[in-house]
């Protein structure tokens, strides 16, 4: 169980003190908070402009700000009163405003386990939730049972599924003491929130049927029956259904002969990949780093412009899209962007009504791509775009659900040229070479005279953690003139000396000391985003992007982000972390001229090899990597590669293919 907000001060309105401490009141800062009571605010009566404007440093103009945005947050105020009378933290609030609407306290009410579809929430919280609202609250509550199976799906998402079995929400189920499970699963089906797919037939020879003129058509296999949540079932229908549409309108944009005109430097490999995305309603271009996959994109670009082709350029993250524009010489935007995303949890203004113009659509780091942004980015293509994703499949799959890349490649349903002559290992890149060998599953002795690759070995998370700050504050600089800030820490942990959260700290107070000025963080801290907020003025930030503060007050944070300066207020400052060291998830999609890239011993269980492969691939001139991992590291790359994702993508797009060949 989560533990309760502490408690207010003696005379203050427990509710009101837990909604204030919980940065629930859009653009009242920290201290400003802690200043309300001395201005004789300790309860919602209490809060007028005229009294607001008693605290230091609070003009007219932001009391008046202050009062508006406190009476607009009045429903979340109302869940708060609820979450605080069940024991709960006032900080699910946010999440609950965002996802159930206005009239979210009403909706708790009669339905508490709609807490469930929160992300982080347990059925625990949930449950006493409804025995504080519901009279004679029952743990065989049909509504219980539903949300049970949508939590179990949702669960399931964090690693990538789209699909489960459903013998495993079956037994999930019961392990809750839900008597009747089918009924749960009935009831979450009926809801709409959940899909239910039959199994396929068997194929007629394959022998079950028996003699064809007496025996009994033959029955699918139950076992193979599967459970989704609507919104990534009908993704995946989606992108597979877009994807035959556009292999079907697709014609021929330019003469394959034109590719020579655009060839000098390619090899037959890539000049197949130029070839291919002219005639191809959906193509792909993989290979790993060094390959030339960038210089493809290029002569690609290059031969639409010198035909008036209309051209777009896109990639899952600010930085990846500002590398590409800057390969191509064409401008790049984030998927999102190019979508034209709304607010955090939006549509996109792009869609089948409005679709782009552009004629080819190029998306780099397509391993990124989860299956609800491919389904997105596919209805915005209308009949005759063509469609070129280019990406590396041994990097880790999207963090969203699904396993778009993999599974494109694994129907056979689309062209895919796979480029794998290393051309970067010829100029005697070491971090090239480096990764290929992990690419392949063998990790090779490192030989780098010029330091390109650095191996420093310690001997445990403490060690590794005193390691990493001395390389990003000393010896990096010192050594191979690669400032502080350009240098980026990459774990796959965020616990423990050697995880993101302590290194940040530790990271913090020798490059930019500080008080945390606003939600913890000062003028000059890097940053990174954990969602979405594209609604943010002027152009806001999405999931993953890094990026540097620039002004700090009043609630408020200015910061520079690769796509541009954004200010940060009210509920998207929860959602920023320290960004000196992130996640290999997090780093992925972007590269930085230096990289640090820290193996603590407890990260020994969670390491596989695409995930040492995209913490490698991170760095640009110089690598270190500070090992304490031990025998885990190549016992990883030689024997585990990532837990593969239950998807039905792969499967529909066989069947569309099929069905378009017939």
């Amino acid at each position: 169980m989560t533990a309760a907000a502490p408690a207010p001060a003696p005379g203050a309105d427990p509710v009101f003190a837990a909604f204030c401490a919980a940065g629930l009141w859009p653009g009242l800062g920290r201290r400003t908070a802690a200043e309300l009571p001395a201005a004789g605010i300790t309860a919602p009566d209490d809060v007028s402009a005229d009294r607001l404007q008693k605290i230091p440093r609070v003009g007219r103009q932001r009391a008046d700000r202050l009062f508006s945005s406190f009476l607009a947050a009045a429903p979340t105020y109302e869940v708060v009163e609820m979450l605080i009378g069940a024991g709960l933290q006032a900080k699910l609030a946010a999440g609950v405003a965002d996802a159930l609407g206005p009239d979210a306290a009403r909706r708790l009410r009669d339905d508490p386990w709609a807490l469930l579809s929160l992300p982080g929430v347990s059925l625990a919280e949930a449950d006493r939730l409804a025995i504080a609202v519901l009279q004679g609250a029952d743990r065989q509550d049909g509504r219980r049972g539903r949300a049970i199976v949508g939590l179990t799906l949702r669960t399931a998402t964090r690693d990538g599924h789209t699909v489960l079995p459903a013998d495993l929400v079956v037994a999930a189920l019961r392990a809750e003491g839900i008597t009747d499970p089918a009924a749960a699963i009935v009831a979450a089906v009926d809801g709409g929130d959940v899909l239910e797919h039959e199994p396929p037939l068997p194929d007629e020879d394959d022998g079950a049927g028996g003699d064809a003129d007496t025996a009994e058509p033959a029955e699918p296999d139950p076992a193979l029956r599967m459970l989704s949540l609507a919104r990534y079932g009908m993704a995946e229908e989606a992108v597979a259904e877009n994807v035959a549409r556009l292999a079907a309108a697709a014609e021929r944009i330019a003469d394959p002969a034109s590719v020579r005109s655009v060839s000098k430097g390619l090899d037959e490999a890539q000049k197949q990949a130029v070839a291919q995305v002219l005639g191809a309603g959906v193509s792909l271009l993989t290979g790993g780093p060094g390959t030339g996959k960038s210089r493809t994109v290029a002569a690609i670009v290059k031969l639409l412009q010198a035909k008036g082709t209309e051209v777009a350029l896109a990639a899952p993250t600010g930085r990846a899209a500002k590398r590409l524009e800057e390969l191509t010489d064409h401008p790049a935007v984030t998927v999102h962007r190019l979508l034209g995303a709304q607010g955090m949890t939006g549509g996109f203004a792009r869609n089948e009504e409005w679709p782009l113009d552009a004629d080819v659509v190029v998306v780099d780091e397509a391993s990124m791509l989860d299956v609800e942004l491919t389904a997105a980015l596919l209805e915005a293509c209308q009949d005759g775009t063509h469609l070129l994703l280019v990406g590396d499949p041994a990097q880790l799959p999207s963090i969203g659900p699904g396993h778009v890349l993999g599974d494109l490649i694994d129907s056979r349903a689309v062209p895919v040229t796979e480029l794998t002559t290393l051309y970067r290992q010829a100029e005697g890149g070491a971090i090239a070479r480096l990764a290929t060998g992990v690419r392949g599953g063998e990790l090779p002795a490192v030989d780098s005279p010029d330091r390109e690759v650095v191996i420093v070995p310690a001997t445990g998370s403490a060690e590794a953690a005193r390691r990493v700050v001395q390389l990003v504050t000393d010896s990096i600089p010192r050594a191979l003139g690669i400032e502080p800030g350009a240098v980026q820490v990459v774990t796959p942990v965020h616990r423990g000396p050697a995880g993101t959260i302590e290194l940040n700290k530790a990271l913090k107070a020798v490059l930019n000391p500080g008080d945390g000025t606003v939600f913890g963080f000062d003028a000059g801290d890097r940053v990174v985003a954990t969602a979405n907020h594209l609604d943010l003025e002027p152009i806001g930030f999405a999931n993953g992007e890094v990026g540097v503060v620039t002004k700090a007050g009043e609630g408020s944070l200015n910061i520079d982000f690769s796509s541009g300066p954004v200010t940060v207020t009210g509920s998207a400052l929860s959602d920023l972390r320290h960004g000196w060291a992130i996640t290999v998830h997090r780093a992925q999609g972007s590269e930085w001229p230096g990289v640090v890239v820290v193996l603590p011993p407890e990260a020994g269980g969670m390491l596989s090899r695409p995930l040492v492969y995209t913490a490698l691939t991170r760095a640009q001139k110089h690598l270190s990597i500070v090992h304490a991992s031990g025998s885990a590291l190549m016992r990883a790359v030689r024997e585990v590669d990532v837990r593969p994702r239950r998807t039905r993508l792969a499967g529909l797009l066989a069947e569309y293919a099929a069905d378009l060949a017939g």
